[in-house]
Formats: C-alpha cells, sequence, structure tokens
C-alpha cells in the first residue's frame, strides 16, 4: 500500500452493500442452497413460517411432511432451531426428527434412526442418526414415512 494517501485508503476500505436474496421486504431470507433463515421459536407458527418459506417444489413437500407428522404423532411439538423445523414428543425432552433444505433436495434428519425397522436409507457422521432424501419429482411411500415417524416419537428424543 506504500505511495497511498490517507483518503485513498479510507476510500478502499469502504465496502459495498451486500447484495440480498430474491426476497422481498418483510420475507424472509434464503440460505445458500436454498435454506428459508426463519428465526428460532416453539410452536407451530415458526414452522408454518419455514414451510411457506421453502422455495418451490419443497414448499409444497414441506407442507405434506408437516401433515404426515402431524397425523401420525397427534399432540407433537414443534420449533424451529438453527433454521430448521424440529419435531418431538409433547412432555418430553428433545427431538426425534428435523427437515432442512439443499438445493437440490429435503433432507429428513431422523436422530435415532439406526433404532427404526428398516434404517432409513442415508447414513450420518453420527452414530444414531439417519438421513431421508426428497428430490424434486422423486415419489415416496408415505406409508413407510409415517411408520418411521411413530418409530421414531417412541424413542428417546435428541437434546439440542
Amino acid at each position: 500500500m506504500a505511495g497511498k494517501t490517507a483518503g485513498s485508503l479510507s476510500t478502499a476500505k469502504t465496502k459495498k452493500p451486500r447484495s440480498e436474496s430474491p426476497a422481498k421486504a418483510g420475507e424472509p431470507k434464503l440460505l445458500s442452497g436454498g435454506n428459508p433463515q426463519i428465526p428460532k421459536g416453539e410452536g407451530d407458527a415458526p414452522v408454518q413460517a419455514y414451510i411457506a418459506a421453502m422455495p418451490g417444489w419443497k414448499s409444497e413437500i414441506g407442507h405434506r411432511l408437516d401433515r404426515l407428522i402431524t397425523r401420525s404423532v397427534p399432540g407433537v411439538r414443534k420449533a424451529v432451531k438453527w433454521n430448521s423445523p424440529f419435531y418431538g414428543v409433547e412432555g418430553q425432552e428433545g427431538w426425534f426428527l428435523s427437515l432442512h433444505c439443499f438445493a437440490k433436495y429435503i433432507k429428513l434428519a431422523f436422530f435415532r434412526g439406526t433404532s427404526l425397522d428398516p434404517v432409513p436409507p442415508v447414513a450420518s457422521k453420527s452414530q444414531d442418526t439417519r438421513y431421508f432424501h426428497i428430490h424434486e419429482g422423486d415419489e415416496f411411500d408415505e406409508a413407510q414415512l409415517a411408520a418411521w415417524v411413530k418409530q421414531a416419537s417412541q424413542l428417546p428424543g435428541e437434546r439440542m
């Protein structure tokens, strides 16, 4: 930086405003990979805000999954943490399932997935967790998902 004046240094340090995602004012920002940035909160409202903000085809699938989970576990406890919906059993600590948007798929994380029968197909770095991915256009077995949700809800929840 030799030869630059103090005035040119201050100009060089001026940052341009960051470009925001194409979200309109008041709408949630989409993080990299298309995951909605939703403030953490307990209850159905933040989960519904997350699902509504899921981009494109993912929102419809998010609604389908939420209805399936709610039917499978009456009185299910819901929250948004770390920009992902979490599901637990009312009156118990911990969570049995979460959803997360990625650029090309939705990831369902079963925190005690290795205890489910059959075990969900995608392994995790976490010893007990297993994943199920849903890509655009995938047909998935709702009965199998409901069975996993019911089984997962009967296991000890993951504390987070």
